[in-house]
């Protein structure tokens, strides 16, 4: 018990200590990896990943990303220097590249580090199409999304560790990890992706509206990432991501409040 008692102890202290706050929500969020730490691996591993795999320059493409990734993270300055955020994205070396690759995804790694593979194109359709994305996907990145997701996966780890150190009896043992596995996991993990999710889909919608992209664009991608996906998806509480259902709904509702944000910005028109 004593044992016990002192692992919760120091976890509790690790959780007071590593925090951040999330500039767009103002929540306290974890961070038991700093990012002095998290920058430099991710930077290495972007880097690495260039260097495995056919980096697409010199087409209109390619430009297009790396126009539409500028407009989004001067966005983003724009508006963290507004509320009060000066010198935020200081750390961040902000990297665009497209990729010959015929899955449809793109991503951001903490820090700025942007891919988009070739095969998300056709689904984007336009440059709006892809700062839909982008915005999405730089939003994880200013929210510090990855280094929640890490920190989170550390605790569970923990509590994993407390529980086998606290039960003796090896049966019992046996079952509190079945059931904390799937407990944690389901009840714990999933949520908290999903909400990482809508969160960066609502933060993506405010980045693109304030580039003076049209926000209305961002419901209409994701219907069309649901009719690629041909509605094969596991049930919501089981998948990391909200429905393609509830993302239409969520981003739908959300659009007119984008537009209301960029406003205060001067932008009042946008492109389509």
């Amino acid at each position: 018990m004593r044992i016990k008692r002192t692992f919760l102890i120091i976890s509790a202290v690790i959780l007071v200590v590593a925090c951040a706050t999330n500039p767009f929500t103002g929540k306290k969020t974890m961070a038991l990896v700093p990012n002095s730490q998290l920058f430099p691996t991710s930077f290495a591993q972007y880097n690495q990943f260039l260097s495995e795999n056919k980096v697409v320059e010199g087409t209109k493409d390619a430009a297009m990303i790396t126009r539409v990734g500028k407009r989004i993270s001067v966005a983003a300055e724009r508006w963290l220097d507004a509320n009060g955020h000066q010198g935020y994205l200081k750390d961040y070396k902000w990297e665009y590249h497209l990729v010959d690759d015929k899955t449809v995804n793109a991503w951001c790694m903490p820090g700025g580090k942007i891919v988009f593979y070739t095969g998300i194109l056709p689904i984007a359709e336009s440059e709006t199409g892809v700062a839909a994305i982008m915005g999405h996907e730089v939003a994880h990145a200013l929210a510090n999304h990855g280094q929640q997701r890490m920190s989170a996966g550390m605790l569970q780890q923990i509590g994993a560790v407390a529980g086998n150190v606290a039960i003796k009896d090896e049966e019992n043992r046996n079952i509190f990890n079945q059931a904390y596995g799937v407990g944690s996991t389901v009840g714990v993990m999933l949520p908290f992706s999903r909400s990482h999710e809508s969160e960066a889909d609502q933060i993506g919608l405010y980045l693109m509206a304030v580039a003076g992209y049209n926000p209305d664009e961002a419901a209409e991608l994701w219907k069309r990432m649901n009719a690629n996906s041909g509605g094969q998806a596991p049930p919501e509480f089981l998948s990391t991501h909200p429905s393609n259902e509830t993302r239409i709904g969520n981003l739908t509702k959300w659009a007119p409040r984008a537009k209301e944000e960029a406003r205060k910005f001067g932008v009042t028109s946008f492109k389509e």
